[in-house]
């Protein structure tokens, strides 16, 4: 089941709200409302977050994003719509009951930290549980355990005022925390942070996710920091989301111009990942094929090397063209016999800007593998340097049901003249 679900949800401000609804299902345009004093915050969302997942609203100054997030807790009551949180309606729930909600289930981390300035570090990060009843010695130790979660144990008996603005965030975030929430909601959280600090805070986020596996939804304006959190990532303008999907979707295939001009200047290097730059191997060989047929294969295949493999792909090595051709004249010789046992290999999800430093210690492409050594894929060096155009060939979507083909990079015409395994 999935952790939280808006369905259609409308937040509009002003006269004839109602009205306003119908009016932007048949078609209406926001600016037109806004005229009549109609103001639509948020128009039509709707979404998915599963279990343990970072999913991030991504948009600039009066997208919606904020309006949306406070009402997925309640804060703000939509227009229209429903909130789902494990099948639960929380639209339909009594204030009472959705403050029981937001006590013990949801905590929220604000971009301003929201500390008070007459409570140590400890008792601020011991509040929500206090809000919750819990006893007075069961909160601080839960707490304190928060905290050092946090990278804080030591500075419990420290005021707010004595700590930087990073490390108020991660009393926040401590708070958050120390209710053992399901759901985490992130307002701007980081945008307060100098750069450093603020990618620290990233850091630390992504450290305790790998511990924690909370299911949390951030809201930033920043695209690198969507991009750097993001499990998935919906891009809001004018109350409605655009486009949702990976990192890697929205950088490689954006739905509409808007979101192509946010992705135009990011590094995609630090994007993309070898799976979906991967190209099926042309050349793979049985290990006990004899020398002669390796060459007829690479022949055929005008490639100037191949890869090693067993049954089920299993990769245990690679040969060159030079390899084959030495052994040539060597009786009963076989492919295991003159290949390298130890080609270099990178994992489906390694970043492109670490596979240049395999990609040049290796004179055949890079082998991608899994995580039982099968042979998934190959990213020759000319794919690797196409890759960081800004019109790749053909891209595969994630959701393996569609293609996206696109015309040709300059580089592809390079492509065609290099003859690789």
């Amino acid at each position: 089941m999935s952790s939280l679900q808006a369905d259609r949800l409308f937040k509009v401000f002003g006269r004839r709200a109602g009205e306003a609804v119908k009016q932007l299902r048949d078609g209406a345009d926001r600016d037109a409302l806004r005229e009549n004093g109609t103001t639509a915050a948020v128009i039509d969302a709707s979404f998915t977050v599963e279990k343990g997942e970072i999913f991030v609203v991504m948009g600039l100054s009066g997208s919606g994003k904020s309006t949306l997030l406070r009402m997925l807790n309640g804060l703000l009551e939509p227009t229209d719509g429903r909130v789902l949180f494990d099948g639960q309606d929380l639209t339909s729930l009594s204030p009472r009951d959705l403050r029981r909600v937001r006590s013990h289930r949801i905590s929220m981390v604000f971009q301003h930290f929201a500390l008070f300035p007459h409570r140590s570090v400890l008792e601020n990060a011991a509040y929500g549980l206090e809000v919750q009843g819990v006893e007075r010695e069961e909160r601080l130790e839960r707490a304190a355990e928060a905290l050092e979660l946090a990278g804080l144990k030591g500075w419990e008996k420290s005021w707010p005022d004595e700590l930087s603005g990073g490390m108020q965030q991660r009393v926040g975030l401590a708070r958050a925390l120390a209710t053992d929430a399901d759901l985490l909601l992130m307002d701007e959280s980081f945008s307060a942070l100098d750069p450093l600090i603020r990618r620290d805070m990233q850091d630390q986020l992504l450290e305790l996710q790998q511990r924690l596996r909370k299911t949390i939804i951030f809201i930033t304006h920043d695209l690198n920091e969507a991009m750097r959190l993001g499990d998935r990532i919906a891009v809001m303008r004018d109350g409605r989301i655009v486009q949702i999907g990976t990192a890697e979707q929205i950088l490689v295939d954006p739905a509409n111009d808007y979101v192509a001009s946010f992705v135009q200047d990011v590094d995609r290097s630090r994007v993309l990942t070898a799976e979906s730059i991967m190209e099926e191997p042309r050349v793979m060989l049985d290990p006990g094929a004899t020398v002669g047929s390796a060459v007829h294969t690479l022949r055929t295949q005008h490639a100037s090397g191949g890869f090693v493999v067993e049954r089920g792909r299993k990769l245990v090595g690679s040969v060159t063209e030079d390899a084959v051709a030495a052994g040539a004249h060597t009786a009963q010789a076989t492919v295991r016999d003159l290949m390298d046992g130890d080609p270099v290999t990178v994992s489906a999800g390694t970043p492109l800007s670490e596979l240049f430093t395999p990609s040049c210690a290796s004179g055949l492409p890079v082998a991608v593998t899994d995580d039982d050594r099968r042979l998934v894929g190959v990213i020759p060096r000319v794919a690797l340097l196409a890759a960081l155009g800004d019109e790749p060939k053909t891209v595969v979507s994630l959701d393996r049901h569609r293609e996206t083909r696109r015309p040709a990079a300059p580089q592809d015409a390079v492509r065609e003249e290099v003859a690789g395994a």
